[in-house]
């Protein structure tokens, strides 16, 4: 990197992909010196690129809030790498309540030159998917990003929430991580009203204000396990208990973490399941290679009979038999 254009084009580069970064930390990057970037700061700032510097032992150098950069440059790879990204969030619901995927989409289309454009459209028209598209619970960007910072800042943040009954309340909580779930997004963290761990629907929160206390996260938590465990202990008809005589890897892969928990045993695995239908619950055991052992309910097993005796009708069903 000895070129100076090719190191003030690095440092543009830096400055984009960077909040912030201190002098010292572009001169280590640049492999340079904090004087020389002094200078290549000055040499953006006589192009019209408002590059930002802060002092004190926490400052540094930043481009302008609000600033933007002409129009990205894509290679064909990454050019279909974004494009097929857009299509599988809108497909898993993974929208905000604005439609920036399908705006993204088109915008990134109109400014393609045509040898590009035109394989990206066929892509884009032709693509299909083995799953059925998930609909999304879409929640506001700006209390998407409010959160999703704060998480990562560690800072408490006061939230507007409305419960699924409709009941409003006001309340401070300290988020621990953003998850997103089968078309919705939730927050993990402890909620200062109940003083308990707390899982929230994003959707439902209106707005997000952001407090001047810190916290700090506990020790190896996982927010993913946490909500997926949360899910699996809903309000649910039926309490399943079924051992699978089978490995702890191949069956976690198979089942679904928000429906279930898994705990390896030295007879197989224990699987804990709530459920509000046992024909549903069947089905999912059924499916399964491995052999496995109900503990209760006891009407786990007369579902399990009826299914058993719908299979066997249909394996010996014959076509002249059809009305």
């Amino acid at each position: 990197m000895s070129h100076p254009l090719t190191r003030v084009l690095t440092l543009l580069e830096l400055l984009q992909s960077n909040a912030r970064l201190t002098g010292a930390e572009l001169a280590d990057r640049l492999d340079t010196d904090v004087r020389t970037v002094r200078r290549y700061i000055a040499h953006l700032r006589e192009l019209g690129i408002p590059v930002e510097a802060e002092r004190g032992r926490h400052g540094g150098y930043r481009l302008a809030r609000g600033y933007r950069m002409p129009p990205l440059v894509l290679t064909n790879d990454e050019a279909l790498a974004v494009v097929l990204g857009l299509l599988a969030a809108e497909r898993l619901g993974m929208g905000t309540a604005a439609p920036a995927s399908a705006g993204a989409l088109a915008k990134i289309e109109r400014v393609l030159p045509h040898a590009l454009r035109e394989p990206l459209a066929a892509m884009r028209e032709t693509l299909s998917f083995t799953a059925n598209a998930v609909i999304g619970q879409a929640p506001g960007t700006g209390v998407l990003l409010a959160l999703a910072h704060a998480s990562r800042a560690r800072t408490t943040v006061g939230i507007s929430h409305q419960s699924w009954r409709q009941e409003h309340t006001e309340r401070d909580i300290d988020p621990y991580g953003v998850v997103f779930h089968t078309g919705r997004w939730y927050v993990v963290g402890h909620d200062h009203l109940r003083d308990s761990l707390r899982t929230f629907r994003i959707d439902r929160i209106a707005s997000v204000i952001s407090r001047a206390d810190h916290f700090t996260a506990p020790v190896g938590f996982d927010p993913v396990a946490h909500l997926t465990s949360t899910l699996a202990q809903g309000a649910y008809r039926w309490q399943v208990e079924v051992t699978i005589h089978g490995p702890l890897d191949e069956i976690a892969r198979r089942l679904p973490r928000s429906a279930v928990t898994l705990t390896a045993q030295p007879t197989g695995v224990l699987m804990h399941a709530r459920a509000e239908r046992l024909d549903g619950m069947a089905h999912m055991l059924a499916s399964l290679e491995w052999p496995f052992t109900i503990h209760h309910p006891d009407e786990l097993r007369q579902a399990l009979k009826d299914l058993a005796a719908q299979l066997t009708a249909a394996a010996q069903r014959k076509p002249e038999e059809l009305p």
